[in-house]
């Protein structure tokens, strides 16, 4: 479980996150939605340790994120940032590669390339795993940095919109894999998400967030309401149900 006690955060001033408390259970899918701004990459920036916390605790299943060492944290939790800049000559088995190392240090070892191969095979990128990352289209390149995030093997992972370029096809695909890698491989996944209907369709649980401050949260059915999404992003949309889930027509 992961436990956000009293949180905040401000640069230069600004307030970004305003006393969060949040648990997030261990296992399934847990959905960050909200505008523009709300907090969602600064939570998980902070949850992954890439930047200082400020005030308050967070805990990884008991492991204070503020001081367990890095490479014992790195175990634990793997973490796919927004931007993902990385050098443009590497190939995507490489790429992929870079999610073993907090295991070997640099001396991969037969178990690190079986979890690369592994990765490769999961996410449907073995027939690309010499090209160069330079020469991969958006959404190629965006499965394999989420690849090299679970090649970490560890219990939680941690998307900063992950479907980023990805099309409606592979934004479906990967949503999919996901809700099986948290169903067999009993993976945690935190995800942040625009697409709330992506959400409302494969999450456990939503954790709804505006101006640095949660606003609402539960299982889908409980948050992507009419009242509760006025709230969080400004406006009356319409709200029906499909298949048992609820659908936002947010566009109309």
């Amino acid at each position: 479980m992961i436990v956000i006690e009293n949180v905040s955060l401000a640069y230069r001033g600004t307030p970004i996150l305003k006393d969060i408390d949040l648990s997030i259970p261990k296992g399934g899918i847990t959905a960050l939605i909200g505008p523009n701004g709300a907090g969602k990459s600064s939570l998980l920036s902070l949850i992954a340790r890439l930047q200082p916390i400020q005030t308050g605790a967070i805990t990884v299943d008991d492991l204070s994120v503020a001081s367990t060492p890095s490479r014992k944290l790195a175990r634990h939790l793997a973490i796919l940032r927004q931007e993902g800049a990385v050098a443009s000559r590497l190939t995507v088995r490489e790429l992929v590669g870079f999610g073993r190392y907090p295991h070997h240090q640099g001396r991969p070892g037969s178990e690190d390339l079986a979890h690369v191969d592994a990765a490769l095979d999961e996410f449907d990128l073995k027939p690309l795993s010499h090209r160069f990352i330079d020469t991969l289209s958006g959404g190629q390149r965006q499965r394999a940095m989420v690849a090299m995030t679970f090649c970490q093997a560890t219990d939680y992972m941690l998307l900063d919109e992950p479907l980023n370029n990805l099309d409606i096809f592979h934004a479906r695909q990967l949503m999919r894999l996901l809700r099986r890698i948290a169903d067999e491989r009993r993976r945690t996944a935190i995800v942040v998400l625009h697409d709330i209907n992506q959400a409302a369709a494969y999450a456990d649980r939503i954790v709804a967030m505006r101006n640095g401050r949660v606003i609402a949260q539960g299982a889908p059915e409980e948050v992507l309401n009419v009242a509760v999404l006025e709230e969080i992003f400004g406006y009356r949309m319409q709200v029906e149900r499909m298949h048992g889930k609820p659908q936002v027509l947010h566009h109309i």
